[in-house]
């Protein structure tokens, strides 16, 4: 365990050890507060949070705006369920179909729910519209991807950690390598529904597609009649630069994913976005949650599309990362082997000579630096939107003194 546990630190830990099932294993820091890009432990020591709970936190710790939202709804009104309407729901899909240019909006709560309801949307509408025949109805799904941890999800996963151990799983999913527009074509046939993507792979490391990929895979999905999926539950909501990552290459899917930064980092709010040719398949009685477009999550929800629909947060995340990648490309070849970087959301792949992932990330702690690493060698980055350029450089500094140290 790092030195930057205290004897109060540890002692939280271990009674998390002793009570938690354990299907996590975080850095050894326990955080009681937070303010904008800060947190600060129980023992008050600070660090700059570069992971915002994936990409949840794009907004920051704390947003005044949106606490705003939650305490004036929660002393109205929190739960009604789908049972009732309530008067938050409406406004907040308007807003959101209006963000995403589409017609209708399905809310659900994790960004796998999302994920599991856009599985259920697309085999509606391959037997109900597209006449595939029934239980044939296949999606395309890529190589490397996470879209969540359910068991329908894992089943489809080539990642050992999340699939192994968890079948028997459900057919009807076929795997092509990312980024490659050939091999998705080569897999249509006449019982394909959707081709499901990341437009960046996010858990794999930040993985960016080749230039066009995304605009091919439009291209293939409309002239087979084959819905275009696009899971933005990380990617999106100006993460990278833009409102959404396929805004990147100009894209429009049939439907998007949505999830995580949606509910402002105070809440669990995901949602389905697509035309009504599309999502107008799903019949009442066949698809909901108690919790889903619940009226607290649909005021914090609403108050986001408002914030997003001004611009001001991709901009800086356009302006940031560029400014990020500047940094981060200078310390290939010392100590890092390759990074990659969209907006502000980077993955930096570590010179094992220099260290795993991990070790890097807990060498980061003790000097006030919060990042996550994945698959090994990699370390991800995607600080809130509202960091500032010399808090970015004072986070690769760091990177910086734990590599050459």
């Amino acid at each position: 365990m790092s030195t930057v546990v205290d004897d109060l630190g540890a002692r939280l830990i271990a009674e998390e050890s002793a009570h938690l099932a354990h299907n996590y294993h975080p850095l050894p820091v326990v955080v009681s507060r937070a303010e904008g890009v800060w947190v600060t432990d129980v023992e008050g020591k600070r660090y700059l949070d570069l992971l915002s709970a994936y990409s949840a936190l794009n907004f920051g710790h704390g947003h005044p705006a949106i606490l705003a939202a939650a305490r004036e709804q929660l002393e109205r009104l929190t739960l009604t369920s789908r049972a009732y309407h309530n008067d938050r729901l409406g406004p907040f899909a308007t807003a959101l179909a209006q963000l995403c240019g589409k017609d209708l909006v399905l809310p659900m709560n994790t960004g796998a729910e999302a994920v599991e309801t856009g599985i259920k949307v697309a085999r509606a509408w391959g037997y109900r519209t597209k006449g595939i025949a029934p239980d044939a109805a296949t999606i395309i799904v890529a190589n490397g991807n996470f879209h969540g941890r359910t068991t329908t999800i894992v089943g489809f996963s080539d990642d050992p950690v999340a699939h192994d151990d968890f079948g028997p799983y459900a057919p009807g999913f076929v795997h092509v390598p990312y980024g490659d527009a050939d091999a998705i074509a080569a897999a249509i046939d006449e019982n394909t529904a959707a081709v499901l993507l990341e437009p960046i792979q996010g858990e794999a490391g930040v993985v960016l597609p080749p230039d066009g990929f995304l605009q091919r895979v439009r291209e293939i999905c409309t002239e087979n009649d084959v819905l275009f999926i696009a899971d933005e539950i990380q990617s999106g909501l100006g993460r990278v630069g833009e409102t959404f990552a396929c805004d990147r290459e100009g894209v429009v899917p049939d439907v998007y994913l949505l999830g995580k930064a949606l509910g402002g980092g105070i809440l669990p709010l995901s949602a389905v976005v697509a035309n009504d040719d599309v999502l107008g398949v799903i019949r009442a009685g066949e698809h909901g949650s108690t919790f889903g477009g619940n009226p607290l999550a649909a005021a914090v929800g609403l108050r986001v599309v408002e914030m997003l629909a001004s611009g001001e947060f991709q901009a800086r995340a356009k302006a940031l990362g560029a400014h990020l990648e500047t940094a981060l490309q200078a310390l290939v070849g010392h100590g890092v082997t390759a990074a990659r970087i969209a907006g502000l959301w980077a993955g930096v792949d570590i010179d094992p000579a220099y260290g795993t992932g991990r070790e890097i990330a807990e060498r980061l702690l003790t000097r006030g630096v919060l990042v996550k690493d994945t698959h090994g060698q990699t370390i991800r980055i995607a600080p809130p939107l509202t960091i500032r350029a010399t808090e970015l450089d004072w986070a690769v500094e760091q990177v910086r003194h734990v590599l050459s140290a």
